[in-house]
């Protein structure tokens, strides 16, 4: 820290750790609350000298021209080769130090930084508020009436009676206290005390309370936590619990909770995305799919399909996502397939480590991609450039995977042939063969359910983007409701869908925040909100 006072008052620390030298004696001036210096002064005062790491601060401003000096320390083994060794590309923006002409300036933001993190004081606030966020209902009274009314100060309850069920939906990324602490530096804008899982956790189950919704959808949930207090906290407020833990290392995984009183259990299915056959599927990602009997008079009333699911954050494994989604479609496909052929009504939620409009958003909402010629890295939006990337391979996974272009099981079928003469039986198992791998080199993936999403992504009056995570990193849109309807865009409110005709209609949504919004009480997670992940919630009737 001492350090750093050293840099804003143009002063360095001398190698030996002792002493002052004047680092930008005569042509430093200020600019604003910065200061700038030529670029020569810098060049010649720190060509030995021994400068903490120089980053961008990564938030809003994405391609930030100048670095940041950091506050952590100067370090005496390690120069940033970024500013002292010419034609070496800055780390984190387009910035090179050999573009500069001798004439140049450098920016030397003067943001006060804190011994707690590194972050500009623009984004650690001197007092913490609270997150408000609202009701936001829609209703479908007709076509033309269809709109998000004003009234978003209450709660809307859920109602049952004979002819409609209604029941609400939580999905929520609680934040694994171990994945926590093995990605400190996502979280050095925080207080250290509220990142303590016994801080934490009272403050998750209070929201839980709070919105006291009838389906909870987690990710993150650490099994250890999980077994001492999670689940006993859950059940002694009336819910049921299922957990699935990740196959490998990491002791997270998904947990589907849902209450008593609204609901009774069908059927667990498990998903593992974990394949040792298959090189492809080398990650330890899981998801869980339940299905749920509503607990109303009604004896004619449809299960409904709930799934949750963490897919894999790497944004440059486009391939492993698409297939580890593939895969809970097919289950979801298996587990809601009704007697009649028609699916009953479907709730897929999750951190799905996806922007909107990625292609893998848009193949979960339009119910089709044809990927050829993708960049690996462009499937989920969350890679800016593709340069240097891969495309994604025809098939994307290999056939004995059992999973169908379609995203549905596949069941092995023997061609059905004439015992006539044996030339006929070779050129029909021919002509067998031809017709499975035109399938096979298909590059238009598809699944058979109509999915809406509970979330619009955009504020409809500002075109500013919803975020439902947010960092030191990035603040940005991951997790998501899915939820099968027939739907309509309702005009002047994109992403505002409700079912008309059958399926589940949506009747309310805790609305999301901006990332200046968050930021406002320090970022996430914060004194109040105790996950990196916003929760999402959304209130359904089911018509019978």
């Amino acid at each position: 820290m001492e350090a750093w006072r050293c840099v804003r008052k143009g002063y360095g620390h001398c190698v030996v750790g002792r002493g002052r030298y004047p680092m930008f004696p005569h042509h430093s001036r200020s600019l604003g609350r910065d200061w700038t210096t030529p670029w020569e002064n810098l060049q010649r005062c720190c060509w030995n000298r021994h400068i903490s790491s120089c980053m961008r601060w990564p938030g809003h401003y994405y391609q930030a021209p100048y670095p940041y000096f950091s506050s952590r320390h100067f370090s005496l083994n390690w120069r940033p080769p970024c500013l002292f060794e010419s034609r070496t590309q800055f780390q984190y923006c387009n910035w090179r130090p050999d573009n500069l002409s001798q004439t140049s300036l450098i920016h030397l933001s003067s943001y006060v930084m804190n011994a707690e993190g590194d972050e500009p004081s623009s984004k650690r606030r001197k007092h913490q508020g609270v997150i408000k966020r609202n009701w936001e209902y829609i209703c479908s009274h007709d076509k033309e009436k269809t709109k998000i009314l004003g009234d978003k100060n209450v709660d809307p309850k859920c109602e049952d009676s004979e002819n409609k069920f209604d029941f609400s939906v939580m999905s929520y990324n609680i934040l694994s206290q171990d994945l926590l602490e093995d990605n400190s530096h996502l979280y050095r804008h925080c207080r250290r005390p509220v990142l303590h899982w016994s801080f934490r956790f009272p403050n998750i189950l209070k929201e839980i309370k709070h919105f006291d919704a009838d389906v909870l959808c987690l990710q993150e949930v650490q099994e250890d936590h999980y077994g001492a207090e999670i689940r006993p906290s859950l059940e002694s407020l009336g819910y049921h619990c299922e957990y699935k833990m990740r196959t490998g290392r990491k002791p997270d995984g998904c947990a589907i909770c849902f209450k008593h009183s609204k609901f009774s259990l069908l059927s667990v299915n498990p998903v593992e995305f974990f394949r040792p056959d298959i090189s492809l599927l080398d990650r330890d990602n899981v998801g869980l799919v339940l299905l749920l009997q509503p607990k109303i008079a009604c004896a004619a009333s449809p299960a409904i399909c709930v799934a949750n699911t963490h897919l894999l954050y790497n944004p440059r494994r486009g391939d492993i996502k698409l297939t580890q989604l593939a895969m809970l479609l097919a289950e979801i496909s298996s587990v809601a397939h009704q007697k009649d052929g028609s699916f009953c009504p479907i709730v897929m939620c999750g951190d799905f480590n996806s922007v909107p409009g990625s292609p893998l958003y848009s193949f979960i909402k339009e119910g089709k991609l044809n990927y050829e010629g993708l960049p690996i890295g462009k499937v989920s939006g969350q890679e800016q450039s593709s340069r240097g990337q891969r495309i994604l391979s025809i098939p994307i996974w290999p056939p004995n995977l059992g999973i169908s272009q379609n995203c549905v099981y596949e069941v092995q079928q023997v061609p059905k042939v004439e015992k006539t003469d044996s030339d006929l039986t070779q050129t029909q198992l021919k002509q067998t063969e031809v017709l499975v791998t035109a399938e096979k080199l298909s590059s238009n993936l598809q699944h058979h359910f109509s999915l809406s999403s509970v979330y619009s992504h955009y504020f409809p009056d500002t075109g500013i983007p919803e975020v439902t995570t947010c960092h030191s990193r990035s603040a940005i849109t991951v997790d998501y409701i899915f939820y099968s309807a027939e739907k309509e865009d309702v005009a002047g409110h994109p992403g505002a869908e409700v079912a008309l005709v059958g399926g589940l209609k949506l009747l309310a949504r805790l609305s999301l925040l901006t990332e200046q919004d968050l930021w406002t009480v320090n970022g996430l997670p914060n004194e109040n909100n105790s996950s990196d992940h916003l929760p999402l919630l959304a209130k359904f009737r089911l018509e019978l």
